[in-house]
């Protein structure tokens, strides 16, 4: 365990460039590709990259205040006497690490969103509690949780085939999520990683290396700090509206209002936008005043830089992948040698494979689900578990792929090189438990 871990870290330190540089290398190689092995000439190529560069603007500014919301959320006071106490029940490194994966683990089956943010803030606490932590295994254990994200509630293959509408149906009718997120091999999956992740994070300590860790101690919060404003006294109607706690409240309760509105009429509808809101509201009451508020969204901002940025060279990746039918290729051609028996297991490698270019679910499940189902219905293939294997191998390596990483490094202040050493190692284990899953039941 120690070898692999530091041969693995050492690897990742030594090759692996900034997450900005993967994006722009990942680029290339989608680019050539399709140029070699598709119909798309040099120029069509191009043209799939610049149409597709600006179709996850929605989605990236969704992303980025998750980082935002979350920071805010997380530095209000009362927020982070919480995750202190809880951190409480870590007095080891090996506790910290295993408490963090637990709490990142139920956190993402809830929603990856909500989980993403959890598990990067929760870490960082712990780390202030257990200073001797390796802070990079800690940040990516925090990350790991992300692993069964699509086994969760929150899973966005099994609630689009589960919703009426859906662009398949004619083909697969609608499939209930107690066939699906409540199947055996999706129970299955989750109880032994819930089980095992904690405790294999936990050996992955020993092949920690002290001289690239990173000093836990010295991590600070930027609002940890007093800013100038809760220092003096407001004494213009300008600053008095700024400091006003009545504002705040009122705003506060507004959103209150609607997120009882909505889980009211809508049932335990947990996605993104929701939890952003609750973030942003929960933040602005529990902040007290705009200007405290006003302060960490200053301080928050800093963190999405990296999302902004990366997140349209995806979007052109993506484009150029679907437009010149490239993932449709190699979606097929795992379809060519599968049988009833195996389809969903390669079904899971191939969309391992194709979310290094499309990383995201519901992005990965247009491109590959009229071609899995139509392979299920024409093999006898049980079209739910191809389903979740799709959904399955979607998760298995956001592990490897820093699209999803943006947000925790965000948080935490690291960078992809520093965590990914050990992210390729829960990757190679969590193999073993979700194709066990797919072989057994």
């Amino acid at each position: 365990m120690k070898g692999l871990t530091s041969f693995f870290d050492r690897m990742v330190q030594r090759y692996l460039p900034d997450a900005f540089l993967f994006a722009i290398i990942l680029t290339f190689v989608v680019y050539l590709l399709g140029v070699l092995f598709t119909d798309s000439g040099p120029v069509q190529m191009i043209e799939h990259w610049g149409t597709g560069f600006w179709d996850l603007l929605a989605f990236a500014m969704q992303m980025a205040l998750v980082v935002v919301t979350g920071y805010i959320l997380a530095n209000a006071p009362v927020v982070k006497n919480l995750l202190a106490k809880l951190s409480t029940l870590a007095n080891t490194p090996a506790q910290a690490i295993m408490l963090v994966t637990f709490v990142a683990i139920i956190a993402c089956l809830i929603n990856y969103g909500f989980g993403l943010v959890v598990g990067a803030l929760f870490a960082i606490h712990v780390a202030k509690r257990v200073p001797s932590v390796d802070y990079r295994l800690l940040i990516a254990s925090g990350y790991s949780g992300m692993l069964v994200w699509h086994g969760g509630f929150s899973a966005s293959i099994p609630l689009t085939i589960a919703t009426p509408g859906h662009f398949l149906e004619e083909t697969l009718g609608t499939i209930p999520v107690v066939e699906t997120l409540f199947s055996p091999f999706n129970i299955f999956t989750v109880l032994v990683l819930v089980i095992t992740l904690p405790l294999f994070n936990r050996y992955l300590l020993n092949g920690t290396d002290p001289l690239r860790n990173t000093d836990a101690a010295l991590w600070k919060s930027d609002t940890e700090e007093q800013t100038e404003h809760e220092i003096t006294q407001p004494s213009t109607p300008a600053e008095k509206l700024e400091n006003s706690q009545i504002v705040s409240l009122i705003i506060g309760v507004m959103g209150l209002a609607f997120i009882v509105y909505h889980f009211a009429t809508n049932g335990f509808d947990l996605n993104i936008n929701i939890v952003n809101f609750i973030f942003l509201f929960l933040g602005i009451i529990l902040h007290k005043t705009p200007r405290r508020f006003l302060d960490t969204v200053s301080n928050g901002v800093k963190n999405a830089g990296g999302i902004i940025i990366q997140f349209p060279f995806y979007a052109g990746i993506m484009g150029m992948m679907v437009a010149s039918g490239l993932s449709e290729q190699m979606s097929l051609w795992f379809v060519s040698f599968s049988t009833e028996y195996t389809l969903p297991f390669f079904s899971f490698i191939s969309a391992g494979i194709v979310n290094f270019f499309v990383p995201s679910g519901g992005g990965q499940w247009a491109v590959q689900g009229p071609i899995m189902i139509q392979a299920a219905l024409e093999t006898g293939a049980d079209t739910a578990k191809t389903a979740m294997a799709v959904a399955w191998g979607d998760a298995w390596t956001n592990m490897i792929q820093p699209f999803w990483a943006l947000p925790a490094l965000a948080i935490a202040g690291l960078k992809v090189r520093d965590i990914m050493g050990f992210c390729v190692m829960i990757l190679l284990f969590s193999f073993i438990p979700i194709s066990i899953g797919l072989f057994l039941f």
